[in-house]
């Protein structure tokens, strides 16, 4: 059973950027994307399909409530430097499409169903990211995606529960944990990793605080 205990649930994080972007033509591709993001210079709202003030190119496979506001780790960033250089790019935060970046915590730390209090918003984590063929335009390596996927540093995504203000230097406090067995890692794993332990699958299968199209691909696999 999941733990709900105070030592467990209360942990507050500076927030490093909020970030909003705007659609535009993307790198060598031409195609419009959003992908690139910029911090926010004053209070956005965070509503039930992310930030007032951010834009989504593909609403088919970006953006909706399940995927509201996307939240990447500053951590990440020194690694892939010095995988990939890209130094432009990794500068600062927004190189991967990311709404926060925080240094603190990683997929390691953040589970599915967590809830968040952000401004006078309230976010629950609902999946973690799929990367798409964007990454490789914006950061000119053709791989990109797939380097994102394998390595698990995917970010993960929140729905909004409340919708509510958040100023630019907010602090993001999480007030419950639901399922905090389930982080955003071992999701992963199951998914990517492990993609045979049917036994796990299932188990990711019939966890509710999942996104719907995640339970649902558990599901397949787990058939």
């Amino acid at each position: 059973m999941a733990s709900r205990g105070a030592e467990d649930v209360s942990h507050t994080l500076p927030i490093g950027m909020v970030l909003v972007g705007a659609i535009s033509p993307l790198a060598d591709s031409g195609k419009p994307s959003a992908i690139h993001k910029v911090p926010a210079d004053r209070p956005m709202r965070a509503t039930r399909t992310g930030f007032d003030g951010d834009s989504q190119a593909d609403l088919k496979h970006h953006g909706g409530q399940e995927k509201a506001i996307h939240h990447y780790p500053f951590d990440h960033y020194a690694g892939w430097r010095d995988e990939i250089g890209a130094a432009q790019v990794l500068e600062q935060a927004g190189a991967f499409g990311e709404n926060l970046s925080t240094s603190g915590w990683t997929e390691k730390d953040v589970a599915v169903g967590d809830v968040f209090r952000l401004g006078t918003a309230t976010l629950q984590v609902s999946q973690g990211r799929q990367p798409c063929w964007k990454l490789n335009a914006r950061f000119q390596v053709e791989d990109m995606a797939s380097r994102v996927q394998t390595s698990g540093r995917t970010g993960w995504y929140y729905r909004v529960l409340e919708e509510g203000e958040v100023s630019p230097d907010a602090m993001l406090e999480r007030i419950d944990r639901v399922s905090p067995e389930w982080t955003i890692e071992r999701v992963w794993r199951a998914l990517y990793v492990e993609r045979h332990n049917r036994e796990l699958l299932q188990s990711l299968a019939s966890l509710s605080t999942l996104a719907e199209g995640w339970r649902q691909l558990a599901a397949r696999r787990a058939r």
